[in-house]
């Protein structure tokens, strides 16, 4: 993997996080970096627990990754607090 093939994973694991932050009652709390870290391991997340299936884009399933992301999402927001104060 390349460092653009890196960068444009990221990108799209980090747009992936934004859905699934609408989606759920929560936020994560932070920048599009901090997104981005979150939607990596949600595909992570998302592919341990459903696999890899759907469109893919730069190598990323995005129906895995935005349900592992919500659930990640909404896994902190319950521990942080945020789903409470949104």
């Amino acid at each position: 993997m390349g460092i653009l093939s890196f960068i444009l994973f990221l990108v799209v694991a980090g747009i992936c996080a934004v859905i699934a932050e609408a989606i759920v009652p929560g936020r994560i709390p932070g920048g599009f970096l901090v997104a981005a870290v979150f939607g990596v391991i949600g595909a992570w997340v998302g592919a341990a627990l459903f696999g890899n299936f759907g469109p893919a884009l730069a190598n990323v399933s995005l129906i895995p990754t935005i349900l592992g992301s919500a659930i990640l999402v909404f896994i902190v927001a319950l521990v942080s607090g945020y789903a409470v104060r949104r």
